[in-house]
């Protein structure tokens, strides 16, 4: 395994329990105040915690590759390094291009109604509200439903779906060679399987072309030439992962964020229309369900006063830049009017999450159908914190409710 893929299996000692995964702020906060961009010897990789500098890594693509990989040469590439995460211009250009017209703001106008009847299928199907298990019944179904729409492929395999989520954004239990080697067979297994899945999906496609993105991505042509069938697995892989993860804990990490301040969501309650959108942009920054991005440096460089040598990895950390207190007033205050709210969560530049609309519509939709029927709730009794085991990915893996 290559060093750059090692550095992303490796696990961040100061946020290795699983109040630090899900309460890293005070240690992201210390480190902006000390050393807001630092080399970790134990990881072989850079971390930035300040704003600009965060920002800077995103943003730069002169600078900074998304392209992670250190193939030997004449090694073949993965699926999903050839997915849009992982690569960069022109090969990004081109098919950014393309996949874009399946996120517009009218494809987006079209899927309100569709987002809104399941959310509502979902809430019809919760026998018990005094006891609710947010993320199995309601944040987690949800988005894979939706996805599994775009994709064109069976609902019924959801449950796979999960399993592969899971273990692609998962991280290690500790940092000994066991657990790394243990993690990477897991995650490289999950890719084969990824891999036959949508192979035998494509086949389908071809035969029996359809209304979804797979068959339009079957169809196109980029600068006159075919999308290549690892190119289209590598997308579909992409988009049923970050398509699924994101928006299921942005919205369960809306959920956690009301039950902290109840009297917030009193104010939601009354006036939805008039505070959701806010709301979504403001659960993104306080708690953004993607916490970290990596990338590699293209050259010698200079960041916040440190030395970054050319091909050194460096992490950006989003979550820490969404509460840097040099770029937002009160920055640790959950404020559901923020405004202008100019969080980094959804990434910055080229690499900006393409599927940024349809998140914020289906977070939108949840809780809008949700407080048609719930005006107060709780954590339940029962309630323990899972947070999600990955270093860059940020939610919770159950999420105990009691309707009140």
């Amino acid at each position: 395994m290559d060093n750059s893929i090692q550095t992303a299996f490796r696990q961040v000692s100061e946020i290795s329990t699983k109040e630090e995964r899900y309460e890293p702020f005070a240690w992201y906060e210390k480190m902006r105040k000390e050393t807001p961009v630092r080399w970790d010897e134990k990881r072989g990789a850079w971390d930035a915690f300040d704003y600009q500098s965060v920002k800077n890594v995103l943003e730069n693509k002169d600078l900074f590759s998304s392209n992670r990989s250190r193939r030997q040469e004449g090694e073949q590439a993965s699926p999903i390094e050839l997915s849009l995460i992982s690569i960069d211009p022109p090969k990004h250009t081109q098919m950014r291009s393309l996949v874009n017209k399946a996120f517009t703001p009218r494809v987006m106008k079209d899927w309100r109604p569709r987002i809104e009847r399941i959310a509502n299928q979902l809430l019809d199907e919760i026998q018990n509200p005094s006891e609710i298990d947010l993320v199995k019944q309601y944040s987690y179904p949800l988005p894979v439903m939706v996805i599994a729409e775009i994709l064109g492929v069976p609902i019924k395999d959801q449950a796979k779906f999960k399993d592969w989520s899971e273990w692609v954004v998962a991280g290690p239990t500790d940092n000994s060679p066991e657990a790394i080697k243990r993690l990477e067979e897991n995650q490289q297994r999950t890719y084969y399987e990824l891999y036959v899945y949508f192979k035998e999906i494509i086949a389908m496609k071809r035969k029996q072309p359809g209304e979804d993105i797979i068959s339009v991505l079957i169809d196109a042509e980029m600068q006159g030439t075919m999308l290549t069938e690892d190119e289209i697995i590598g997308f579909c892989i992409l988009l049923l992962v970050a398509g699924n993860e994101t928006t299921t804990n942005l919205i369960s990490n809306a959920y956690y964020c009301f039950t902290e301040f109840p009297e917030l969501y009193e104010e939601i309650f009354k006036d939805p229309a008039g505070t959701l959108p806010l709301t979504i942009e403001e659960v993104l920054r306080y708690r953004s369900p993607v916490q970290s991005m990596s990338r590699v440096a293209k050259e010698d460089t200079v960041l916040n006063g440190s030395q970054i040598k050319a091909g050194n990895i460096v992490v950006a950390w989003m979550g820490s830049a969404n509460r840097d207190e040099q770029q937002f007033e009160n920055a640790h205050q959950f404020n559901i009017r923020r405004k202008p709210n100019p969080h980094l969560a959804f990434g910055k530049g080229i690499h900006f999450c393409l599927g940024a609309p349809l998140a914020r519509l289906e977070a939108e939709i949840a809780m809008a159908e949700w407080i048609k029927r719930y005006p107060r709730f709780e954590r339940s009794s029962g309630f323990s914190l899972e947070p999600i085991e990955s270093t860059f990915v940020y939610g919770l893996k159950e999420f105990k409710l009691s309707v009140l």
